[in-house]
């Protein structure tokens, strides 16, 4: 099976006083580099999914997707995503949030097959899925209603089996407030 992955940058940042989470920097590298330096091994092609400018992605070479389903959420940009992987001819499409640094270094190769989402300590990582591409069409459909449009509401409907990690610590920490911030900070010294 072939695998693209995907990138989720459309967030507003709010939490964080409104800046571009990608370019937020942690030890020194801005947090799009930090999980580039651990998807990249795993999957190839990597796009990201963002709005606004596009060209400020330019260094890193990579697709961008805006959300054509604006107002919707992430789910904006996994469908965005899922349309970009039918278009290159893969089959499934890793998602890991832009705010996510300490992914796993074999984050496919455990949520392989999918659908897969993965959980820490009971908690479920909605972003953090595995989707086939086959499932745009009912994404598409689940967008097109009128509805709350939750991300594990749409792992449901594709039959996402959930995937348990294990350790010391979550490694699908979220980077939300400049409290994560620090807290992560300590992490890559």
């Amino acid at each position: 099976m072939t695998i693209a992955a995907l990138i989720l940058a459309g967030g507003q940042g709010s939490r964080l006083g409104g800046v571009d989470k990608a370019f937020v920097e942690l030890g020194g590298r801005t947090l799009v580099a930090h999980l580039l330096g651990r998807l990249a091994p795993q999957v190839a092609p990597v796009g990201i999914s963002a709005n606004g400018d596009a060209s400020r992605f330019d260094d890193l070479g990579l697709k961008v997707l805006p959300d054509e389903h604006r107002g919707k959420g992430p789910l904006a940009g996994v469908a965005a995503g899922l349309e970009w992987a039918a278009q290159i001819g893969v089959q499934a499409l890793l998602t890991v949030p832009v705010d996510t640094p300490f992914i796993p270094h074999d984050l496919l190769n455990r949520l392989a097959p999918c659908p897969s989402v993965a959980v820490f300590e009971g908690r479920q990582h909605h972003l953090v899925a595995l989707w086939p591409v086959a499932f745009l069409p009912a994404l598409e459909r689940f967008l097109s209603a009128p509805g709350a449009y939750k991300v594990r509401d749409a792992l449901t409907l594709c039959s996402a089996r959930q995937v348990w990690f294990e350790g010391a610590r979550d490694p699908f920490v979220n980077i939300n407030t400049p409290a994560d911030l620090v807290s992560a900070a300590r992490k890559v010294k």
